[in-house]
């Protein structure tokens, strides 16, 4: 007997009875309970003498579930609108298209600004940012467009084509708190790409956390530290000096220069001068060693109180370009301003490389797809699939516990947000029901637990 993977069954339209995306549901919930959608819908305005069908805040609620699903087109909130029992009145793709090409700077600015609201509250009720340093990452990533027709594309230095958008993020959760929508050919290091993303998410902020950090505050105002870290693109005197004008601190990974090479070269003799380094998790790290060069090397232009961190480790396949050449070692340092000692800043810097998981989870969830010709809807588009990125990571935050709580968005829509079940008719309200045996059932009945506990 030949073996199949398959039951032979008979397939055919007209079902009913039962439900997709119930873990979408779980997540408007979510949504609704922060009062996002309403947030939103007062950053919008309208015309005329009767308020449009569909509520544009819960139209671009919608349109996050649709992208947190795996939807990158406004065709894709079709799938959505089968689903009312779950969602409601859900817009139409054309209604959908309609909005983000309605969305000018102004209202995409008080969008911005109604998000940072509901932010501000969960941030008020997470652990992970309650206290202490608030470190932010900057870092942009080139997403290719096939077409030359978008606004606002033009040539990447490699050799492709589109957009270079530039973000900001949270490290403690991972949200990310602003982006800018640039052409391909935008410069890594613009300072002031870098110092536009970065107010951006400071206005992101609590009160209590922005407080002092904006340009030419008194240093006094401070009531929380935040220091924002950056590759070599952020290695520049005009966005160092931008942060001081901030009172925030910096971090940014060194470029190669005769200075640091002659310094590295004295320590070949000094080996003495080198410190284990660790890892993440404080387990050493094998055959690589910290040093600082502060005392060795000429820092003149730099704000006072600056470091350079210096970090060795066996050269790898692959290794990008080295402070020193070296066919044992690759270096690799950073400038900074913050107290410690040179393998804790080693290891906080190193954790910069989160940004790259950041930047995959957006490209996971509607980066890598701009569906509109005209630059301000694209604009509109990114901010949207930030902002739906940011809905998930505060659900991971607060309604979610174990491996979920860190998982890709892959794993998300297999486990949660396609969860299937059966609907019933009860005492005159809709019943979902999961089906027998399907694995993350706890997980999303403790979810909506966890959303009921919301206050």
């Amino acid at each position: 007997m030949q073996a199949t993977s398959a039951v032979r069954v008979k397939i055919e339209g007209g079902g009913h009875g039962a439900v997709g995306l119930v873990g979408l549901h779980v997540l408007a919930a979510f949504s609704d309970r922060l009062g996002l959608p309403g947030a939103l819908a007062a950053a919008v305005p309208w015309a005329g003498e009767r308020a449009p069908v569909h509520d544009r805040g819960k139209v671009l609620t919608h349109a996050m579930l649709m992208l947190a699903g795996g939807g990158n087109t406004c065709a894709d909130i079709e799938h959505l609108r089968v689903e009312d029992r779950l969602f409601g009145s859900v817009a139409s793709d054309s209604t959908t298209y309609r909005t983000f090409r309605d969305i000018t700077d102004e209202v995409r600015a008080d969008l911005h600004d109604a998000f940072a609201t509901v932010r501000r509250g969960v941030w008020g009720r997470s652990s992970a940012t309650s206290a202490g340093l608030v470190v932010l990452d900057i870092d942009a990533s080139l997403v290719q467009v096939h077409s030359e027709n978008k606004a606002g594309t033009a040539a990447s230095y490699k050799g492709g084509f589109g957009f270079h958008p530039m973000f900001c993020f949270a490290d403690a959760t991972g949200e990310a708190l602003a982006s800018v929508l640039r052409p391909g050919n935008a410069a890594a290091n613009s300072i002031a790409d870098h110092l536009t993303v970065l107010d951006a998410a400071i206005a992101q902020l609590p009160d209590e956390v922005s407080a002092g950090h904006r340009p030419g505050d008194d240093p006094g105002l401070v009531e929380r530290p935040v220091m924002v870290r950056a590759d070599s693109a952020g290695c520049t005197n005009g966005f160092i000096a931008g942060c001081a004008a901030r009172n925030v601190g910096f971090a940014v990974v060194a470029r190669r220069n005769s200075r640091i090479h002659a310094a590295l070269l004295a320590t070949l003799v000094d080996d003495d001068a080198w410190h284990p380094a660790v890892t993440q998790t404080g387990d050493p790290r094998r055959g690589a060693a910290v040093i600082e060069l502060t005392d060795r090397v000429d820092l003149a232009g730099w704000p006072a109180g600056t470091r350079l961190i210096v970090r060795r480790e066996p050269l790898h396949p692959g290794a990008q370009r080295s402070l020193l050449e070296s066919e044992t070692y690759r270096y690799w340092g950073h400038y900074t301003d913050q107290a410690g000692t040179p393998v804790a800043l080693d290891t906080t810097m190193r954790a910069h490389a989160r940004v790259e998981d950041h930047i995959r989870r957006l490209k996971a969830s509607g980066l890598e797809r701009f569906p509109f010709t005209d630059l301000a809807a694209n604009q509109a588009w990114l901010q949207t699939v930030a902002h739906a990125a940011d809905l998930v990571r505060w659900f991971q935050l607060l309604c979610v516990t174990g491996p979920l709580a860190a998982a890709e968005p892959k794993t998300l829509r297999w486990r949660l947000w396609h969860t299937p079940a059966r609907v019933i008719r009860k005492s005159r309200t809709d019943v979902i029901r999961l089906l027998d045996g399907w694995p993350d059932t706890n997980t999303i009945l403790n979810a909506y637990q966890h959303i009921n506990a919301i206050t």
